[in-house]
């Protein structure tokens, strides 16, 4: 937990917005907070998320995406899934995922971690 800690407070401090995690805590967040909406190989609510990061914005075949996620012109890295899992409607207004799904920045580090793992 300390190393944890240190963690957030060195992130808190420098200028990476996202932290380091643990792919198999972020596995269980996933499952859990993202599961309804998401998996990693098929389209439900929400695309399929095996490769996100480093995949181009709103380009999952046969998912239907916003209008508003449609405009981006942007590839999925580690931040920009950050900024999405802690506010998604600040970082693309109008898009489909209006739910907050992930407040504390090592929870969202820990799903990122995951999905990174998830190639």
């Amino acid at each position: 937990m300390v190393p944890r800690m240190i963690a957030a407070i060195l992130s808190a401090t420098l200028a990476s917005p996202v932290l380091a995690g643990d792919a198999q805590r972020g596995e269980q967040l996933y499952l859990a907070r993202c599961g309804a909406c998401h998996s990693l190989d098929r389209n439900g609510a929400g695309p399929r998320h095996r490769g996100v990061v480093g995949r181009r914005v709103a380009s999952v075949p046969g998912f239907s995406y916003s209008a508003a996620l449609q405009q981006k012109k942007f590839v999925w890295d580690p931040a920009k899934v950050n900024r999405l899992l802690s506010d998604p409607n600040s970082f693309v207004p109008g898009n489909k995922m209006v739910v907050q799904l992930a407040n504390d920045p090592l929870d969202r580090a820990d799903i990122i971690a995951f999905l990174q793992s998830a190639r």
